[in-house]
């Protein structure tokens, strides 16, 4: 028995030695071996646009620093990318960007931040072209700010308007006896109107039309500016589909060149004043912006102004760069609040919203905090339902054009298979003490008294929001309950009713923040840090990682989201304060 107690002693030993040289040559190679990686940047260099890794506005940072080591996201987000092409219009080395066959997951207000960037950097008198086999139409909105198109002969430009499409399930609900029990205040919640219509009801239709059609003037506007050429030109092409080949595309003015890619490189030598049979210096977008960040040189005022990133979907728990938690959030605002250099804080939302409760919390944080110091939101795609409830009480709040925002309203979605299980011959008996001592039971249909009682926490959330909106807007509850009822709003619309005070982006709201602040030579500092220790990522290693590549592989990249997003739905908790859809523009 001893010696039996001995080699499995030693067997544990040898994997625990095995384990920290494992991770001890890991860390020592990535300290000596970072430095070797990281391109130089020499004279006239071109900046070349690679966006496909850049998803969220903030990276994210974790306390713990083998968190940081193992993580999955990217070091860099796109408010360091904006930042560094800021740079590069005052940096030497570079002489102009290069959009190559761009793709990306941004979202459109972030394509609007990302794109008034390339035009402050065009004013700098350096170039900004850009090259694509085919343009999706969000990807064209971006390219467009380039002062030379380049479309491969054989590609094509995809341009023809805004689109939604939705689904019903009120019919299969009856087919299948499997019924979505919907409980919700807002007439124009329509997160849950798929399963109590089999077609679009006329407030959906009317929300969702006015929406499209201002992201849509939005987006028409810009590129109209950078192409000059009319928006009632621009309209007319898309109703025509009449820029749909490169020739077509090329006679509309909305791209200058048909070529191949070779062609567009030699084209950037003759503007870099190259010979065709000599490279040009060329760096990347994320080792640019890596060493501006290492090498950034701090103001030297002490005064900060804090951002703290909101993104994602509001849940509750710690929060990380997915999604928003109330651990991290209100431990962020305690943070910038109780350190004396920090004189404004910065919100950036990107969010539709969800869990109702943990936005309260945020909320209160946030009204704790403006009592201190001034507080200034910028929204980014998003700041709907939970994300506008956390956003309502800010000193100011600065939206884009583009900005999906408002969707003040409250509902919740329970599964019942009650008429299902009768189908299929299974009878569900229940015994209780008191007549609501049972939780709710997916299995018999919903009580009548558990959907009052329901209803009453859904209403009594609802004019919580309203009253909230009302306070922070300084309007009075009738006003806000008007422009509520779930109802979505573009940036542009909500500036007009008021749910916004300014349009601009993240760094027109910094500079309103240090004004605010009353500072005018200082720095800024990222929140949050997440507190996820490394025994999140080792209960996963070493095929953690390589379950999503290993999965997305085998179902495709679009399953996989689904798949998300059916994982998001069933951790869903509570009443929710939601974006009544999900909307995707390309």
């Amino acid at each position: 028995m001893k010696f039996l107690s001995n080699v499995i002693a030693t067997v544990v030993g040898l994997f625990v030695f095995l384990m920290l040289s494992f991770f001890g040559i890991i860390f020592i190679a990535a300290i000596f071996g970072s430095d070797n990686e990281s391109p130089t940047l020499k004279s006239n260099s071109v900046l070349e646009l690679n966006l496909e890794n850049i998803k969220f506005d903030y990276a994210g940072k974790y306390k713990d620093p083998w968190m940081s080591f193992f993580s999955e996201e990217e070091s860099i987000g796109l408010s360091d990318v904006i930042n560094a092409i800021d740079m590069a219009s005052m940096d030497d080395n570079i002489e102009g960007i290069s959009i190559l066959n761009n793709t990306s997951e941004l979202g459109m207000a972030q394509s609007k931040d990302l794109r008034n960037a390339l035009e402050n950097f065009k004013k700098s008198g350096k170039f900004v072209m850009a090259y694509a086999n085919t343009f999706s139409q969000k990807e064209y909105y971006l390219n467009s700010v380039a002062s030379k198109i380049y479309l491969n002969p054989v590609g094509e430009l995809d341009f023809k308007g805004l689109s939604s499409e939705i689904m019903f399930y009120k019919d299969l609900q009856e087919k299948t006896g499997v019924k979505m029990e919907v409980l919700r205040h807002g007439k124009y919640k329509s997160a849950v109107e798929p399963f109590l219509e089999n077609k679009m009801s006329e407030a959906n239709r009317e929300q969702t039309t006015a929406l499209l059609q201002s992201i849509w003037n939005s987006v028409a506007a810009d590129i109209a500016k950078s192409r000059n050429i009319t928006v009632a030109k621009l309209n007319e092409i898309a109703n025509g589909l009449l820029a749909r080949t490169p020739e077509m595309a090329k006679k509309q003015n909305l791209i200058d060149y048909i070529a191949y890619e070779d062609v567009y490189h030699n084209d950037i030598k003759k503007a870099l004043k190259l010979s065709p049979n000599k490279e040009y210096n060329k760096i990347s977008i994320s080792d640019y912006t890596n060493q501006m960040i290492s090498s950034t040189i701090l103001t030297e005022s002490e005064d900060k102004i804090a951002i703290i990133y909101a993104q994602g979907e509001i849940l509750s728990g710690e929060g990380d760069v997915n999604t928003i938690g109330e651990g991290s959030m209100r431990r962020s605002l305690q943070e910038a609040r109780n350190d004396k250099n920090v004189k404004a804080i910065v919100l950036r939302i990107d969010s539709p919203g969800g869990n109702a409760l943990t936005s309260d919390l945020i909320w209160r944080e946030i009204e704790l905090t403006k009592k201190e110091k001034p507080v200034v939101v910028s929204m980014g795609n998003y700041a709907a339902s939970g994300g506008y409830y956390i956003a309502c009480n800010a000193n100011t709040i600065f939206a884009q054009e583009n900005t999906i925002t408002g969707s003040i309203g409250v509902f919740g979605i329970l599964p019942n298979f009650s008429q299902l299980t009768k189908k299929v011959g299974i009878n569900i008996e229940q015994v209780k003490t008191h007549s609501n001592a049972n939780d709710y039971s997916p299995f018999v249909p919903m009580e009548d008294n558990f959907k009052a009682v329901t209803l009453e926490g859904i209403e009594h959330v609802y004019k919580t929001f309203v009253s909230h909106v009302a306070q922070g807007r300084k309007m009075n509850f009738a006003a806000v309950d008007s422009i509520a009822q779930g109802r979505v709003w573009s940036g542009s619309e909500a500036l007009k009713i008021g749910l916004v005070d300014k349009i601009g982006g993240l760094n027109a709201a910094i500079v309103e923040a240090a004004r605010l602040g009353k500072t005018q030579n200082y720095s800024t500092q990222n929140y949050p840090e997440y507190e996820k220790s490394i025994d999140d990522v080792l209960s996963k290693f070493p095929f953690g990682s390589s379950k999503a590549s290993i999965i997305k592989e085998e179902i495709g990249n679009e399953n996989y989201q689904l798949l998300q997003q059916i994982k998001k739905v069933q951790s869903r908790r509570g009443i929710q304060a939601l974006l009544p859809f999900e909307i995707a523009i390309y």
